[in-house]
């Protein structure tokens, strides 16, 4: 697959706008969760587009879909992180429930890219 850049993808430009997302969720979160859920919804959110750039980057297929697999991995550690804030509060059931949607749309996209590789 010939893909000129990462920044191409639909899948990288969707996932970057999730992280967008999570940062601005997770701004009002009580200050005590800073290092704790927050960072924790943060860095998995972040290491979504994250891996599939460098995954795109380093130019072999199956370097590509390994990196894809941890996106994948990153975005359901963040469904369950999502999962956790709405039970604590932090989230209501349906902001957690809009961005659900994005997370199956994303996981999707990435399951297509990864057989569209072979």
């Amino acid at each position: 697959m010939a893909i000129k850049s990462y920044r191409d993808l639909t899948v990288w430009q969707k996932s970057l706008a999730l992280v967008v997302q999570i940062y601005t969720l997770t701004r009002p979160f009580p200050k005590e969760e800073l290092f704790g859920i927050t960072s924790q919804m943060r860095r998995a959110a972040v290491s979504i587009p994250s891996n599939i750039a460098e995954g795109q980057a380093l130019n072999t297929t199956g370097e590509f879909r390994q990196f894809l697999g941890i996106a994948k991995g990153s975005l359901a550690e963040l469904d369950t992180q999502m999962e956790l804030a709405c039970r604590l509060g932090y989230v209501n059931r349906e902001i957690q429930e809009s961005l659900l949607i994005d997370f199956e749309e994303i996981s999707r996209m990435l399951n297509g890219l990864q057989k569209s590789l072979g």
